[in-house]
């Protein structure tokens, strides 16, 4: 059932697969909304409640207004269906904010299944002069340039093109309007590289052996801070593991939550 879940000074599009039992959050990357988990959906929503979202200015989610938090918006989230605890499923951008509430409300979350994730207060996860290149692409109202830039550093799976992927390609186009409307308003949550050795929950980390360089040895360097985290290697995969490696993705995702009970 679909949905608009009312967050502070705006709303989210939100998605509820319905079912008992704990559930499934999906929460999509900053290079796609929340259709990147399209591959993966119908396998997911036929054992589990699965609720996915669009992040404010993604997909179907207005772009901000005002000042907000990420992960006070998944809170939101949580508290409008009733959710006391649930799994959450984080891709990069996603599993940054996963990461926060693991940490500012442990109660809440019963496991982790981060892919490719980000996470906040690491330093180096951009690649040099990439906002300035940026930048200099929007001036010239070059949209397309910036699809380019971007399928190069994290579409290497796909040829790195829009003319080799068009299917990630299609997910970076459409995230091009929230990454200008949402400049501003989206606060930094609190640092949390430094504190990852305080989560107790059931945690797995895949990171695509593909994907931007940076972005790899971060990932391993979560994992080894992560207790008991066990961390996979997507031969595959670059930042899209969705579109890459969807049934090693269910079942990553399955076996994380056969331990969350």
């Amino acid at each position: 059932m679909e949905t608009l879940v009312p967050v502070s000074n705006g709303e989210l599009w939100a998605d509820d697969s319905g079912g008992d039992g704990l559930p499934l959050v999906l929460l999509h990357p900053g290079v796609g909304d929340s259709t990147v988990w399209g591959p993966v959906l119908p396998a997911l929503t036929a054992r589990y409640r699965v609720i996915r979202y669009d992040s404010r200015g993604f997909g179907r989610s207005p772009a901000p207004t005002a000042a907000y938090s990420l992960v006070e918006d998944l809170a939101a989230v949580l508290d409008h269906f009733g959710l006391a605890r649930a799994v959450l499923v984080g891709s990069s951008m996603g599993g940054a904010t996963s990461i926060s509430l693991a940490l500012d409300a442990p109660d809440r979350v019963a496991g982790l299944a981060l892919f490719v994730p980000g996470v906040t207060g690491y330093d180096g996860l951009t690649p040099p002069g990439f906002y300035e290149e940026v930048g200099k692409l929007a001036t010239a109202n070059d949209m397309e340039g910036i699809v380019r830039l971007g399928l190069g550093i994290w579409g290497r799976a796909g040829g790195g093109t829009p003319e080799t992927d068009p299917v990630a390609a299609a997910q970076l186009r459409g995230v091009l309007p929230a990454w200008f409307s949402t400049v501003g308003h989206q606060g930094t949550d609190a640092p949390t590289f430094d504190r990852l050795g305080e989560i107790a929950t059931p945690a797995l980390l895949a990171l695509g052996e593909l994907d931007q360089p940076e972005v790899v040895r971060c990932n391993e360097e979560m994992a080894d801070r992560i207790p008991h985290c066990r961390l996979v290697r997507l031969a595959a995969s670059d930042h899209y593991p969705t579109l890459r490696e969807p049934g090693t993705v269910v079942q990553l995702i399955e076996e994380l939550y056969a331990d969350s009970h």
